[in-house]
């Protein structure tokens, strides 16, 4: 199985979730924002976090308009799998393969702590390595992880079991304690804690690493 990590100017976490995809048993190619086609044969695409184009105007608004960001569109118009961590979700968002925004936070300062998240669904090859409801240890590291959407929004992804993570203790006021989301095809999916940051025992927790783990078994049988 094969995955992609797409790197902008200012992606930080780029290597990270290049080794938790390998580690997974995913190989993995980098590919950089000005490039217009993804390799051939790409399975999963990942976005990693850091600061695309120094957050200028909206987080990952510039990132979103890269000529390498048709190609991830198309991929997941295809029905292939796409996974944005916190700069990647909020890429995602401005691409419009997930509905919402991520905002300002509410505290208007940038949090970076271990916070615990619940698991809402495991209804998804991202999820599907826990149990429904479990609680799980990720980092989280951002100044615009606010996820913001209206009432109707929310509720469709309520009611179409689309929520994945939420927040037991909500750091930065988003809506409805969303933490991480699925699109309609449950393939692509935006969360902004980071769990390539808590796969290896180094890491000081290993919660993460079971979404990873999984990846592979749960691509070659979909």
């Amino acid at each position: 199985m094969r995955a992609a990590v797409i790197v902008f100017p200012g992606s930080n976490c780029d290597r990270d979730l290049a080794v938790a995809f390998r580690n997974a048993g995913l190989d993995v190619t980098m590919v950089w924002h000005k490039d217009t086609d993804l390799p051939s044969g790409i399975d999963m695409v990942g976005i990693p976090g850091g600061f695309s184009f120094g957050d200028y105007l909206r987080c990952g608004a510039i990132a979103a308009n890269s000529p390498i960001c048709q190609s991830v569109k198309a991929h997941a118009d295809r029905g292939g799998y796409v996974f944005g961590v916190c700069n990647g979700f909020q890429v995602l968002t401005e691409t419009k393969l997930l509905p919402g925004a991520l905002m300002r936070n509410a505290g208007l300062k940038f949090v970076c702590k271990n916070t615990p998240l619940k698991v809402e669904t495991t209804s998804s090859v991202f999820t599907s390595a826990y149990a429904q409801g479990q609680e799980i240890m990720i980092p989280i590291a951002h100044h615009d992880g606010n996820y913001s959407a209206d009432a109707d929004t929310v509720k469709l992804l309520q009611d179409e079991d689309r929520i994945a993570f939420t927040y037991g203790q909500n750091p930065n006021g988003s809506t409805a304690d969303i933490a991480g989301i699925l699109s309609e095809n449950r393939r692509v999916l935006g969360m902004m804690p980071h769990p390539e940051r808590a796969a290896e025992e180094a890491h000081g927790g290993t919660d993460g690493a079971r979404l990873f783990a999984h990846l592979t078994e749960a691509l070659a049988g979909a």
